[in-house]
């Protein structure tokens, strides 16, 4: 039996010998509903006290009874109390010796700062991506809840070099500051930027001087999600079936389909070759709508005649399974 359900049944079993002993006392020797509620718990609680009047013969005998069934609801309760506080103990130190080994294991992973309502969206999307993913969050409330989700977590100040350290910000890939303060979005961007020069931080801003702040402080990207949102509703009103496109391609419904951002490496079969002689299109049927090149702007839309070359990043769209396929092409493993 779970221990949610025996905490319950040990509160049923002690608030029905309570009812037992006063409705009793009531019948078998005529007091009132105090005096026999009063009674029923002294002798429960096995303390002594002297009783609120003689009592009958039968009243002897019903309180020998309640006497005995007291001593052993109190047996059952200790016990599993103590079930209850050990296990749960038991429990919480394993978990948290679990969760300790692999924020040391873990690497590659994205580090999401503050886990508000801007911080749950971002995790959200990160699972449903099945990356990994390390929270950093202050409220104890909070941090039960994602340890409830079977999230990584670190308690603590993300400013604190000693919090980012445990949440492995030297192994991580990016770093995501997502709390309304604007001096502890500037001390992570400054923390991330030192404990990791190769990190990739995006920070939250509240305001244009925020974001240029963010910006001077190391983040790569900064985000208001005030003016992100004002303009998803702008467009969501101007062109909706863009919207609608946009929110298929980058993952928003299962539907098979994705937008990918996908480096080439020194070493991939595809590198140093025209996009047109490439397999992206003919064998795995993808579309390449950008390519970025080192240094350079996106080009947009790019011509067959575009030379892939290592280092480029590209981005495409298709099905999932085909941009995985296409990660690998790139990778030069394959």
């Amino acid at each position: 039996m779970p221990p949610e359900k025996r905490i319950k049944w040990v509160f049923l079993i002690l608030i029905g010998l309570i009812a037992y002993g006063t409705l009793g006392y009531i019948l078998i020797e005529g007091w009132g509903f105090l005096d026999s509620i009063y009674m029923t718990i002294i002798t429960l609680s096995t303390v002594g006290f002297k009783e609120v009047s003689s009592l009958s013969e039968a009243g002897r005998i019903f309180t020998i009874i309640l006497v005995i069934f007291g001593v052993g609801g109190a047996a059952f309760t200790i016990t599993v109390l103590g079930q209850f506080i050990i296990e749960g103990e038991i429990r919480r130190i394993l978990g948290r010796r679990k969760m300790e080994k692999q924020l040391k294991d873990v690497k590659d992973h994205y580090i999401v700062c503050g886990y508000g309502r801007v911080g749950e969206q971002v995790c959200k999307e990160f699972c449903f991506r099945k990356l990994p993913l390390v929270v950093i969050e202050k409220n104890p409330e909070r941090v039960e809840d994602l340890v409830k989700q079977k999230l990584l977590v670190v308690q603590g100040d993300a400013t604190d070099d000693e919090v980012l350290l445990a949440a492995g910000i030297q192994r991580a890939k990016a770093l995501i500051s997502t709390v309304a303060s604007e001096s502890e979005n500037v001390f992570m961007a400054l923390s991330a930027n030192q404990l990791n020069p190769r990190i990739f931080v995006t920070a939250r801003a509240e305001s244009k001087s925020a974001e240029k702040k963010l910006l001077r402080a190391g983040a790569d990207r900064v985000v208001s999600p005030h003016e992100m949102g004002g303009l998803r509703m702008a467009l969501v009103t101007l062109r909706p079936d863009v919207v609608d496109f946009m929110r298929i391609v980058t993952g928003d419904q299962e539907t098979g389909f994705g937008i990918e951002e996908i480096e080439v490496k020194e070493k991939s079969a595809i590198a140093d070759t025209l996009l047109k002689d490439s397999p992206i299109r003919c064998e795995l049927g993808l579309l390449v709508i950008g390519i970025k090149k080192e240094g350079k702007e996106m080009i947009i839309n790019p011509s067959p005649q575009t030379r892939i070359e290592a280092g480029d990043i590209l981005v495409v769209i298709g099905e999932n399974q085909k941009l995985e396929k296409l990660g690998q092409l790139t990778s030069g493993k394959v």
